[in-house]
């Protein structure tokens, strides 16, 4: 199966992962603080837990190159914007404002952060595991 295409259907992972960190800030520590607070908290952690599932999906599938790389990241942020708008509007019913909202980094929204690692991580760890070299025993 192509590489990308396979990288586009872990996405859905990434979704899922997104889900359950809102599930958490929502019900665990949400209700104890201020909620921008909350809402950098838990672009902190989706951030981290991200990050642990795109190193492990590189490491299970090899990306070959820095454009597929990149290509898998531009995929990645059509298709979380894609689900972030739809879903948020047409499904929860969010108003387009409130969406937008989170992009406001001026007033500490810093959601546009997990947006922009999301894009480059596959970069980030092609480039890392491609330096990786295995030791030799001498």
């Amino acid at each position: 199966m192509n590489t990308i295409l396979i990288y586009a259907l872990c996405w859905f992972g990434m979704a899922v992962i997104g889900i359950g960190n809102g599930i958490v800030r929502q019900y665990v520590y949400g209700p104890f603080m201020r909620e921008l607070a909350a809402h950098q908290v838990s672009t902190l952690t989706g951030i981290v837990v991200m990050g642990f599932y795109v190193w492990w999906l590189t490491g299970l599938r090899r990306l070959a190159s820095t454009r597929q790389a990149l290509v898998v990241g531009a995929l990645w942020l059509v298709m979380t914007a894609a689900f972030e708008f739809g879903f948020g509007h047409y499904v929860v019913g969010h108003p387009w404002t409130k969406l937008i909202h989170d992009y406001n980094i001026a007033e500490g929204r810093v959601w546009v952060l997990v947006l922009l690692w999301i894009t480059m991580a596959p970069w980030v760890f092609y480039r890392m595991r491609s330096k990786v070299k295995p030791r030799q025993v001498q």
